[in-house]
């Protein structure tokens, strides 16, 4: 029991490092749907694993109805998951997310067809997931990665890095913190197309360029 109490203790502390509005553990225990469905999910997940499967998604569908949150009780979760706001999240049976997670609503943990077995993505340590962003297929996002808003990622994310874009790219982060779930900017993100497609624009400038001043010798010698 006192192990229960310190790791809610551990997951209300949480909430008020990372999310500016929360006022106290009271408010966060009492009215965050995050904390809700994660509680929901640590109750449907044993009876998961104790093969009252009947029952674990009746806790489950109640959750989703509760909170907007839709998590299958197959799916493992660790210490400390940072659900903000949450509606439309869902979290597929067999994914795995490691402690210290941020999630935003509108993400999706899913899979990419019927296949058995593990089908769904496996998130390290300290990973945030931006607004709307999917995440499809059984691949590791690794620690201290970052998904953006919106990006579809369809492969593995090596750890530390940043990945944007439909589908998503993957961008190494040098010089920042090992803690990325704590910084919940999720819009201010390169986008390694458009710095190409700027790049490559920059240099057709300089051609166009190149060439105007290789024309004008021979409209000189036209007008002579």
């Amino acid at each position: 029991m006192a192990k229960r109490v310190t790791r809610l203790g551990g997951l209300l502390a949480a909430y008020q490092r990372r999310d500016p509005a929360a006022r106290s553990k009271l408010e966060i225990f009492l009215l965050y749907p995050g904390v809700h469905a994660v509680l929901y999910h640590r109750l449907a997940h044993w009876l998961y694993g104790h093969h009252r499967f009947f029952l674990a998604r009746c806790v489950s569908q109640w959750s989703r109805f509760w909170t907007g949150i839709e998590i299958h009780p197959g799916a493992t979760i660790g210490h400390r998951l940072v659900i903000d706001h949450g509606m439309g999240i869902i979290i597929g049976e067999t994914t795995e997310i490691g402690d210290d997670c941020l999630l935003y609503q509108g993400v999706t943990l899913g899979g990419t067809g019927k296949d058995k077995g593990k089908r769904h993505p496996t998130l390290g340590n300290n990973v945030l997931v931006g607004s709307g962003a999917k995440v499809l297929g059984p691949f590791t996002v690794g620690d201290n990665a970052r998904i953006a808003a919106g990006a579809v990622v369809l492969g593995e994310v090596p750890p530390g890095c940043t990945a944007v874009g439909v589908p998503a790219r993957v961008v190494r982060v040098n010089g920042k913190p090992v803690y990325y779930a704590d910084d919940v900017d999720q819009i201010h993100v390169a986008d390694p197309v458009v710095d190409e497609l700027m790049a490559m624009a920059q240099r057709i400038e300089e051609l166009e360029k190149e060439l105007k001043e290789l024309k004008e010798p021979n409209k000189r010698k036209e007008t002579a």
